[in-house]
Formats: C-alpha cells, sequence, structure tokens
C-alpha cells in the first residue's frame, strides 16, 4: 500500500514538482492516523528522498537557474527553520486538533492558488528578475513548509512565475530544487528528533524512487496541466478534510 502510495506520489511530482509535501501528510494523517509531527517529518524525509533523485534530471536538462535558485533558499532555510521549530516546540498532543486545522487550512489555501494561476490566462513576461522580493516571499513559504511539508511545490513555482522571468520548464526544476533544499533541512531536523515513522517511510521512499523517475520520463510526452489541475482538485478536497477532522 504504501509502495503504491509513493509511486503515485512521486510520479505526480516528476511530472508537475508539485504534490510531494502536500499530498503525504494530509494522506498519512488520514489514511494511516499518524500523528501531525510525525506525518509531517515522514512527508519531508519522503520529499527529500525523491527529489534528490529527480533534481539531476533538471539539471543536466539546464532547467535550474542558480540565481533564482539562491534567492528562494535565502529566505526558504531561514523560514523553514522557525517553521521546523515552531512545530517542534508545540505541545502537539495538546494542540493537535489545532495544528490539525492549520495543516488543512495551508493546503486547501495552497490548492486554491494553484487552480487560480491555471485557470487564469497566461500573461505577458515580467520585465525583470525581482530576485529580493523573491527571497522576501521565500521566507513564509520556507515556514510553511516546515510547519506543514507544503507550499515549496505550488507556492514555490507561484513565485518564480510571477516574479522572475524563467521559463516554465526552468520553474519546475529550480522550485524543485528548492524543494529538495529545504525539505533536507526539515526533513534532517524531524529525523534527529524522531518525529517520523521508519515502517512508512521505507515502503513510501521504496516506490517514490521509481516513481519519480517514471514521471519525469513522462513529463516529456505528457502535458502537465491537466494532471496539475486534477492534483489541485485534490488537494484542496484533502485540506478540507482535515480541516473536518480537526472540528468535529
Amino acid at each position: 500500500m504504501t509502495f503504491l502510495l509513493g509511486f503515485l506520489i512521486a510520479a505526480a511530482v516528476g511530472l508537475t514538482g508539485v504534490g510531494a509535501g502536500s499530498l503525504t501528510a494530509p494522506l498519512l494523517i488520514l489514511a494511516f492516523h499518524q500523528p501531525p509531527a510525525a506525518a509531517v517529518g515522514t512527508a519531508l524525509v519522503f520529499t527529500m528522498a525523491i527529489k534528490v533523485v529527480v533534481a539531476p534530471v533538471y539539471m543536466k536538462r539546464r532547467q535550474v537557474n542558480v540565481r533564482a535558485l539562491g534567492a528562494m533558499c535565502g529566505g526558504g532555510v531561514p523560514g523553514v527553520l522557525a517553521g521546523t521549530l515552531l512545530l517542534s516546540y508545540l505541545d502537539v498532543h495538546r494542540y493537535e486538533r489545532a495544528v490539525l486545522l492549520l495543516v488543512g487550512v495551508m493546503v486547501a489555501a495552497m490548492a486554491l492558488y494553484n487552480l487560480y494561476r491555471l485557470a487564469r490566462p497566461s500573461g505577458a513576461a515580467a520585465g525583470r528578475d525581482r530576485l529580493a522580493w523573491v527571497a522576501a516571499v521565500a521566507v513564509p513559504i520556507g515556514a510553511e513548509v516546515g510547519f506543514s511539508s507544503a507550499g515549496a511545490g505550488a507556492l514555490g513555482s507561484l513565485v518564480l512565475l510571477n516574479l522572475t522571468n524563467l521559463t516554465p520548464a526552468q520553474v519546475v526544476g529550480t522550485d524543485l530544487c528548492f524543494g529538495l533544499v529545504v525539505s533536507s533541512i526539515g526533513g534532517a531536523w524531524h529525523l534527529s528528533a524522531g518525529d517520523y515513522n521508519s515502517i512508512l517511510l521505507r515502503g513510501l521512499a521504496l516506490g517514490g524512487l521509481v516513481g519519480v523517475l517514471a514521471g519525469a520520463w513522462l513529463s516529456s510526452v505528457l502535458p502537465a496541466r491537466p494532471l496539475r489541475a486534477a492534483l489541485s482538485v485534490a488537494l484542496f478536497g484533502l485540506g478540507l478534510e482535515l480541516c473536518w477532522k480537526a472540528c468535529f
């Protein structure tokens, strides 16, 4: 079961660049009844594992912009440290419903942002790269990744599309490498704290390593836009389900 789940999530990541942390943590909470901290930690380590495999594919294709990646990391790294620290120092058992509600709201809001971006007509490219703004906006994105494991893919690509002149392929590659950096930092923290499920992680990672390579190969053949739309609808539903679980 976890092998298949890891394969499907990773294939979607290889195709679209989004979905690793956003899908994994909610599914671990809802389907496998994991506590929020363990679900986020497992999702971050899983994200790190699949992105470290697929990142060289995008680098080899010259689809990673080093300057934009540096700006994203400049804001995202302190942000993910802050978000991870917040989750680690909360009394998660006492505030479990509040944490579930926050994660659900984050995932649902991120899905709506992505659907909005897909629905609006493509505009003209930005006049110039606004890397200072990229770094500033990456701070809350990193914090969200550290707290909920969600956001690096969908929100990161949204920032790159609107504040840089990168091509869509460069947006996917650059954002995927940014996700690798922040998930590695957050994942390492959760690993050291023991906030992960090793059995679930093993199955997810085995399926994910196969799935992400398959998705990266298929990305040169299949259109990613319809899959992104379907993925965003699924994420919105998962976010609402988490909110319902937190409230009732």
